[in-house]
């Protein structure tokens, strides 16, 4: 690998593209562009997004993100060492569009491509902006992904929990629909929170108490919409109280389950020198009240806590290219043309199959 490593990143996995261009050297990584494209208004008529306008949104707008990601970081192609694509998991049509650009792109400028999981993208981001050393633990918390990760190494990861049924990200955007909020949920719902009363409604903290550290939102989501029946008409104050209310239990589901994780690192890992951190990551992980729990929970455990930038916990494309920096790096070889998208594509490849965990057939 030489020196410096320049890499041009691109992410269409759902409803964001996205192109940047990161620099790794003997010293760190830098951002030298970052273009995001966001998507928000051709889906906020539907509450969520559609897989076919996405694609098709990805299509008009890629080629210029691209040439704009270029620009801004003062480079032509050639200057390139490596292409990197989000290759899954996502939805197939946006993931196809960024892949073949990258294939072609690669191809006509011989330069190797790097096919990057999503989640291995959310799992390296926190060694480019806190230079974290290995290893850690990741919450990864999401609109499709709800996952207790053990870092140990770039490609190394175990899957330490994952959500039963729905993400998080997923139970705010339906949560939000319900009530007729806006899209997206999770700030809208964080909004009517703030002024609402958290303890009005006693909804449920799923799995509490179990020692296993998957997940479960489906039965909050399901007391939530019971709680709407029961008190309709809903006013603007019973709008906020039951925001407030789901977000109280959603705040105590992840400080016990995440505790438990905390106290299996002690156990099995160890501080192995150094303070044992907790990377968050992910679009929910913007929410101010669960970062606020989180921060504490990891000041009682003896952990450091590690929140990106709320622009590099969304979808990006920083995160695709720092990841292909990363496996460079690590001397990990780059991908073939012939590399297909996945959809459904597990991080940790060798835990056995949980609904969430991102294998076909499954909740990515």
């Amino acid at each position: 690998m030489p020196a410096k490593t320049l890499i041009l990143g691109i992410e269409t996995s759902c409803d964001e593209t996205a192109a940047a261009v990161v620099r790794r050297d003997s010293e760190g990584g830098a951002i030298l562009s970052n273009v995001v494209f966001s998507q928000l208004e051709e889906h906020a008529a539907y509450g969520g997004v559609v897989p076919e306008i996405a694609a098709r949104a990805h299509v008009e707008v890629l080629d210029g993100l691209i040439r704009q990601a270029l620009d801004d970081a003062g480079l032509e192609l050639r200057d390139l060492d490596a292409i990197a694509a989000t290759s899954g998991p996502g939805l197939i049509g946006g993931l196809i569009v960024g892949l073949m650009t990258a294939k072609a792109i690669a191809a006509t400028s011989s330069k190797p491509l790097y096919a990057i999981n999503h989640l291995e993208g959310h799992a390296l981001t926190a060694r480019l902006t806190n230079g974290l050393d290995f290893p850690y633990l990741l919450l990864l918390v999401s609109g499709g992904h709800t996952q207790m990760v053990f870092v140990r190494g770039v490609g190394d990861y175990q899957r330490w929990g994952t959500t039963i049924d729905d993400a998080l990200g997923e139970a705010f955007d339906k949560t939000a629909k319900l009530l007729g909020l806006a899209y997206p949920g999770g700030p809208a719902v964080e909004k009517a929170a703030s002024a609402g009363d958290g303890r009005r409604f006693d909804l449920p903290t799923p799995l509490r108490g179990e020692s296993r550290l998957d997940f479960s939102f489906s039965g909050l989501k399901t007391a939530v919409r019971q709680t709407a029946e029961r008190n309709a008409p809903l006013d603007e104050t019973d709008i906020n109280d039951i925001c407030a209310s789901f977000q109280t239990a959603i705040v105590e589901t992840l400080t016990e389950r995440v505790g438990r994780a905390l106290d299996r690192f002690h156990r099995e890992i160890g501080a192995m020198g150094e303070t044992p951190q907790l990377v968050v990551a992910g679009g929910v992980a913007a929410n101010a009240a669960i970062r606020a729990a989180l921060e504490t929970l990891c000041g009682k455990h003896g952990f450091g806590f590690v929140a990106p930038p709320l622009h590099l916990c969304t979808d990006n494309a920083v995160m695709i290219a720092w990841a292909a920096a990363e496996r460079m790096a690590a001397g990990l070889e780059a991908d073939s043309l012939e590399t297909a998208p996945r959809p459904r594509w597990p991080l940790d490849t060798l835990s056995a199959t949980v609904i969430g965990h991102g294998k076909r057939g499954a909740k990515a």
